[in-house]
């Protein structure tokens, strides 16, 4: 066996690994996701979604606060695609949740990714990976005024 072939090749994936741990954060417009034309598909237009700092009707009732963290991967995505797709999952995901109990609304949301908070009235924050592209949006459902 050739040792020194080995060590040298293992020396060599050890100091390559760090390009594989990519991990590039991205703001992208809130307003962005809600216009794309899936969006306009897929989520209840009863249904409505607030930023924390963002103005909201009038709140009736708090229900329950919840985070939705989906991932998609990141192949042939450019990284803001596949952060609007990821964050459209997640709307998705709490507009479900907020329908089971009884809220017309998901408001003061944050980004919540690895449990760090990310407050914008206008962006949410998304991590995209080498393979892997994730958001993790936190909100709470309420009743609001129409």
């Amino acid at each position: 066996m050739n040792y020194p072939l080995i060590a040298l090749a293992l020396v060599g994936t050890v100091f390559a690994t760090p390009a594989f741990a990519r991990d590039t954060v991205l703001h992208i417009p809130f307003a962005d996701v809600l216009a794309m034309p899936e969006a306009k598909e897929k989520l209840d237009p009863k249904m409505r979604f607030f930023l924390a700092g963002q103005a909201t009707p009038a709140v009736i009732k708090r229900f329950s606060t919840d985070t939705s963290n989906p991932k998609t991967n990141g192949f042939n995505k450019s990284d803001e695609f596949g952060c609007k797709w990821v964050a459209l999952s997640a709307l998705i995901n709490l507009q479900n949740s907020a329908k089971r109990e009884g809220a017309n609304a998901v408001i003061d949301i944050i980004s919540f990714y690895k449990k760090n908070e990310y407050k914008s009235a206008t962006d949410f924050e998304c991590h995209a990976g080498v393979f892997v592209i994730g958001v993790a949006l936190r909100g709470t459902y309420a009743q609001v005024a129409e």
